[in-house]
């Protein structure tokens, strides 16, 4: 039997509604890492909200690893270690806040421990934010005193995407050399390094894992995983993904992500080959 890595969005994907993960979901887990396949929870969230995940799913023993921030940390969920890390610069950080303060776009980033605001955006953005992925957030009164290179900044707008997308139009003018910008949900755009999606993370993850691409499977369901669902060689929709997701996905799930769509997936191409 040859060893696969299976690469599994969270929230849509994995998770259902609640944020639970679905028994059948579960079961067809355990059978995959007890055969010897890999899982690797690969999201758009910040590593200290997608690890505590990962250990609530059981996903903390050898074969489970993390990939948080869209591809911008690598980190062995078995061993509680990092593998890799790619920052931003603190000076295109300060640049970007300074624009979303003048746009007045919420604008958040992150520490080793929570959701970082300044006194402007302590409002109910970042705290349904914080409600829907169960993480802490905090004041910083002024970025310029951040003393730590982030791994991402985060947008949102939960009423209007047409000034997230002009303000992805002027990153793009004005730090498209260092950034890139991609929605991971209708009201969430992901400010991360140029360079860093999903797609090039799972290829540069199976490398270091000794897996090649043919034995490689992703899952998703929005914007920011059409790249993990290129890359991989058979890359799958849920039910439940958008329209551009499914269109470019090798297989859509008959099951959403609310009625074991993974377990769908696994026992098809995984449990049974």
């Amino acid at each position: 039997m040859k060893k696969k890595a299976i690469f599994l969005d969270l929230d849509g994907t994995l998770l259902n509604d609640r944020k639970e993960i679905t028994p059948g979901n579960r079961s067809a887990i355990e059978q995959a890492l007890s055969a010897g396949h890999l899982i690797i929870i690969t999201s758009g969230r910040p590593l200290v909200s997608t690890a505590p995940q990962a250990d609530a799913l059981g996903l903390n023993r050898p074969g489970c690893y993390v990939i948080a921030c869209n591809g911008s940390v690598f980190f062995d969920n078995a061993k509680k270690e990092v593998i890799s890390s790619e920052t931003l610069p603190l000076s295109v950080v300060q640049a970007v806040f300074a624009e979303a303060e003048k746009r007045g776009i919420h604008i958040q980033t992150y520490d080793e421990a929570k959701v970082l605001v300044e006194p402007r955006c302590a409002t109910d953005n970042v705290k349904e934010y914080c409600r829907r992925i169960k993480m802490e957030w905090g004041i910083i009164d002024n970025i310029r005193n951040l003393n730590r290179e982030p791994e991402k900044m985060l947008a949102i707008d939960f009423q209007r995407r047409e000034p997230l997308d002009h303000f992805c139009e002027w990153i793009s003018d004005h730090h498209g050399d260092i950034l890139d910008t991609y929605y991971s949900n209708a009201h969430y755009v992901e400010i991360v390094k140029k360079g860093i999606n999903k797609g090039e993370a799972i290829l540069r993850m199976a490398e270091l894992l000794g897996v090649p691409r043919e034995d490689t499977i992703s899952a998703g369901d929005a914007q920011n995983d059409i790249f993990m669902i290129r890359s991989a060689h058979l890359g799958a929709a849920m039910a439940n993904a958008d329209p551009e997701v499914k269109a470019a996905a090798d297989y859509i799930t008959q099951h959403d992500n609310n009625h074991d769509g993974i377990a769908e997936i696994l026992e098809k191409y995984v449990l049974q080959a």
